[in-house]
């Protein structure tokens, strides 16, 4: 299965490659050449030189150079130049509405920027049309998870899971369950996404989280002891051991562990520690 991060690489290939190379006759497409040469060796900083010369040269007046433009939007993407590669794809969409991988780009830059409302927006207007993909639907439901909208992120997230089940499904699956008051299935899929990757470290410490969230420490425990056989060195999983041992009345053991989290980089483990470990008179 892709995850979002891996597909962000392919579909940035997939983006490049999308639309067909013309003959090359005009000088400005030997620029274009050049540059899809780099392009392709992921050098896209000397892929932007090469592609700036192309689209001066076509002073885009050919509607093919709009394509150009797309490429490039890709390379500033690639490089961490948000807003120049927005700017890119916003003159090329008009050129090329059709070309659901561009909205898809969009929703990525948006993603990156941290705007959610419109990274929804071009991630749905991307999806629409397309056949369903598994790894889209579970960026969505994430969004939806997000935002509270629970109802919706459960529908695309068992979507996800019909066309190709993996453990972040599972895990975001479980937290929409979980706000929707349907608990058991909450664990179940939970439990299901470590079942699919015993080394999956979100599932153990949403689970133990929302156990302990729940007043159910026996059960937060249980998760967080897990978590730490797998890592014995989370911070996160060390810090709901601490608070589900001395919610347990094992107070020594659970401000052992709380006193390494906090150490570890858990500024929350503080005010535990306070109440349970340190008595300070007033």
């Amino acid at each position: 299965m892709v995850s979002l991060k891996n597909l962000i690489s392919i579909c940035i290939v997939l983006c490049g490659m999308s639309i067909p190379a013309l003959a090359q006759s005009d000088k400005w497409k030997t620029y274009e050449v050049k540059g899809d040469t780099l392009y392709n060796h992921e050098d896209f900083k000397g892929a932007i030189k090469w592609y700036n010369k192309a689209i001066e040269g076509s002073k885009l007046k050919d509607k093919a150079a709009y394509r150009t433009i797309y490429k490039r939007a890709v390379c500033y993407y690639s490089i961490g130049e948000f807003a120049n590669a927005l700017k890119d794809v916003d003159a090329f969409i008009p050129k090329y509405p059709d070309v659901h991988q561009a909205k898809l780009l969009k929703a990525f830059i948006y993603r990156e920027l941290g705007d959610d409302e419109n990274q929804m927006v071009f991630l749905k207007e991307a999806m629409e049309g397309q056949p369903p993909s598994p790894d889209l639907l579970k960026w969505r439901g994430l969004l939806y998870l997000q935002s509270d909208d629970y109802q919706s992120a459960k529908k695309d997230l068992l979507f996800a899971r019909v066309l190709g089940d993996d453990p972040e499904i599972e895990t975001y699956l479980g937290l929409s369950y979980y706000n929707l008051q349907q608990k058991d299935s909450s664990f179940f899929s939970f439990d299901k996404a470590i079942e699919l990757d015993a080394t999956y470290m979100p599932a153990y410490l949403y689970a133990g989280s929302v156990s302990i969230d729940d007043g159910n420490f026996s059960r937060g425990l249980q998760y967080a002891e897990l978590a730490l056989r797998v890592d014995p060195k989370n911070k996160d999983a060390m810090f709901y051991k601490g608070i589900a041992l001395v919610e347990l009345q094992r107070v020594d053991e659970g401000c052992s562990c709380l006193n390494r989290a906090f150490y570890a980089g858990v500024d929350d483990a503080a005010d535990y520690l306070k109440e349970y470990c340190f008595q300070v008179e007033d």
